[in-house]
């Protein structure tokens, strides 16, 4: 149960962006009024963020969670891309594949950073 808690948001979060991704315009009231890379950056910051999540939660240290983490979604970001040369009004872009990347290394310094602030926070009571 506790692997399931762990790696559950991060595979229902990857479902959900295969989903939007398979759309050929989707959420268009959002991506009308915000900027494409902004939109990359904060998906794929959210999946980074689970991830290392995930990996701090099954044990591993945290510059490897942090690495690891930003490596996972970067390739995920890599494969939907590809994904999008498929859909029909998609198209593959490096550049969008660079903000997934970035959103990657933010969420997991962030969800890291978060890590050890409790974890400080808790070895001190």
């Amino acid at each position: 149960m506790r692997r399931l808690l762990l790696w559950g948001p991060p595979i229902v979060y990857m479902a959900a962006i295969f989903h939007l991704s398979s759309q050929s315009q989707p959420l268009p009231e959002v991506t009308e009024h915000v900027w494409d890379k902004l939109l990359h950056t904060i998906e794929y910051g959210g999946l980074a963020a689970l991830f290392a999540r995930a990996l701090i939660g099954e044990g591993v240290g945290y510059v490897y969670a942090l690495l690891a983490a930003i490596v996972l979604t970067s390739t995920y970001g890599a494969s939907d891309e590809y994904h999008q040369l498929f859909v029909p009004l998609r198209s593959a872009d490096i550049q969008d594949w660079f903000a997934d990347t970035i959103g990657a290394a933010v969420g997991a310094v962030g969800a890291v950073a978060y890590a050890l602030t409790v974890s400080r926070s808790t070895n001190q009571r």
